[in-house]
């Protein structure tokens, strides 16, 4: 598989299941680094671990304070910035054509993406939701995305 620079940046996320579950994930993903910014918990943390099994110790990873700061820091590497968010003009995932390098922001569990980030993604993307809940778990959401983007740069 062809490597095309794949990041991933936590906005907030509470859960410190919810962490090692992406952490786990982006391993299998092969994303080139995880930034953990807010309230985001961090390795080393025997509930990440719990869920990471192990990969919270081999994918690069950076804890920031303030997730706009990144977004900024990235958008002058010319990294693309995307957001997975549940908003009235996002694009269907499916017909979403990521180019690298990509950077997938994922959410609080609660609030999801804070405004002053959404604000500056290049692209917004949603997964439909066909049930009665508003969106998914935050870790499964990403694992769905990213399976995509993956697939949309032909890795899968």
């Amino acid at each position: 598989m062809k490597k095309s620079p794949f990041y991933v940046i936590c906005d907030n996320i509470r859960s410190l299941e919810n962490i090692g579950s992406i952490f786990r994930t982006a391993d299998a993903l092969s994303v080139d680094k995880i930034f953990l910014c807010g309230i985001c918990g961090k390795p080393p943390h025997h509930k990440i671990s719990k869920t990471a099994l192990g990969a919270e110790k081999w994918i690069d990873w950076e804890h920031c304070g303030k997730t706009w700061q990144v977004v900024d820091r990235l958008k002058k590497e010319n990294v693309l910035i995307v957001a997975l968010e549940q908003e009235k003009n996002a694009l269907l995932y499916t017909k979403f054509k990521p180019k690298f390098p990509l950077v997938l922001i994922i959410g609080n569990e609660v609030k999801g993406i804070s405004s002053s980030v959404l604000k500056r993604a290049d692209k917004i993307i949603f997964l439909p939701m066909f049930g009665k809940k508003e969106s998914l778990n935050v870790a499964v959401a990403f694992g769905i995305a990213g399976y995509e983007i993956r697939r949309g740069a032909g890795a899968v």
